[in-house]
Formats: C-alpha cells, structure tokens, sequence
C-alpha cells in the first residue's frame, strides 16, 4: 500500500510540475526577425494548446494565427541564465477571460508592438518577450505572447551586435511558489490538527489512517 500511495504522490507531483510549467509566465531575451498571419486548422489534440478566438470574434478551428518569429538566448536554470541563439516561433493569441488567468485583451496591439521591434542581424534590436506556454514542432504548438518590450541598449554600435548581458529576475514565480508553500504547510498543519484533535476525543478507539491521512503523513 506504501508504494502505491509513492507512485501516486510522484504522478500527482510530476502533473501539477507539468501543469506549472507550462502555465506560469517567463521571460526571454529574444530578436525578433519577423511577423506574419497564418490560417490554421486546429485538431482535437492541439487545440487544448490553443486560446480561444480573439475577443468578440467567433470561436471556430479554422482560423487567423498571429506569429512572431525569433532568435532568443536559450533559457536554462529556470530562465535565469541563457546560453547560445536558438530558433523560436511564438503565438500572439487573446486570453480573454479564459485559462490561463492573463485577461489579454491586446494580442492586435502586441503584434504592432513586435512588428515596430522586427530587426536584423546586422543591426539587431533585443526584446523581452514575457509568455507562456512551450514549443512543439511535432505538435504545431507554440508558447503564447503575454507581452514584448524593447531592450535599452546603450552600448556602441559595434557592441550591439552581440546579446545584451541582462538577467530578468522571474519576481512573479518567486512570490508564487512561496504563496504556494505557505498555503501547503497551513494545510498540512490543519489538517495534522484535526486528526490529533480527533485522536485526543477518544483515546481508547484506535485511529484508522485511512487514505488521505497516508498522503498527508510524515
């Protein structure tokens, strides 16, 4: 019985990880390199990686993709380091008032914004791209624009050419998992309360650990 309630803590572990993961926002440091608008036929399976339809536009599987394609530093250590220029295609799409939670509105606006920062390699101009989501070429996904701003970048012409040595702090993540942290211990602390008050009423009777009392245990 111990094993099964360990595989089923590892299972639960690795799906709200995954869940997590693919939810909560990051940063990237990115060029873009261009934007275009592509018709795409949504499936059963990757549909769930999909928002829905603009605000006040009809929900349909077929319809208008915004794109922003980039060169991003490859993210590593959770975002907080990057390493060498990697290809990535993102999706500017409303969330409106759908999961995930972002209430974006100005997916038209964020794709002004992408357009007006569009450079070279030559004359490369950085960004931050907030978003979520991941990348699956299999799968015809791409992580979701939340928003882009430009990268000020002081340093001589010739410097530019190469990344600017930046590091984006993910403050929101940080905040989220300690909120996240705190509420698990009041609820293990609860729900430890309740059981030792139970126990302290009827001391002769002994105490079934039934299922749940085993994954919250010691």
């Amino acid at each position: 019985m111990r094993r099964v309630i360990l595989i089923l803590k590892i299972v639960v572990a690795v799906l709200v990880a995954s869940f997590l993961y693919y939810t909560l926002p990051r940063h990237d440091i990115a060029r873009i390199t261009g934007t275009e608008v592509i018709r795409q036929d949504l499936s059963s399976w990757n549909r769930l990686f999909h928002a829905g339809a603009d605000a006040g536009n009809v929900r349909s599987d077929t319809r208008d993709l915004r794109l922003v394609n980039a060169q991003r530093l490859t993210p590593w250590f959770f975002g907080l380091f990057t390493a060498g220029e990697q290809t990535i295609v993102y999706r500017n799409e409303d969330t409106g008032w759908e999961w995930p939670p972002y209430f974006k509105f100005d997916s038209a606006d964020v794709q002004a914004r992408a357009q007006d920062l569009t450079s070279t390699a030559d004359a490369p101009r950085w960004a931050v791209i907030t978003r979520y989501g991941l990348r699956s070429r299999m799968l015809s996904i791409y992580p979701n624009i939340i928003a882009v701003r430009p990268i000020a970048d002081e340093r001589p012409a010739v410097q530019r050419l190469t990344p600017p040595d930046i590091r984006i702090i993910p403050w929101f993540n940080i905040f989220f998992f300690i909120a996240m942290a705190l509420l698990w211990g009041f609820l293990r602390a609860a729900w430890r309360g309740l059981l030792r008050g139970t126990k302290d009423e009827d001391e002769d009777t002994p105490q079934p650990r039934g299922f749940f009392a085993r994954l919250f245990r010691r």
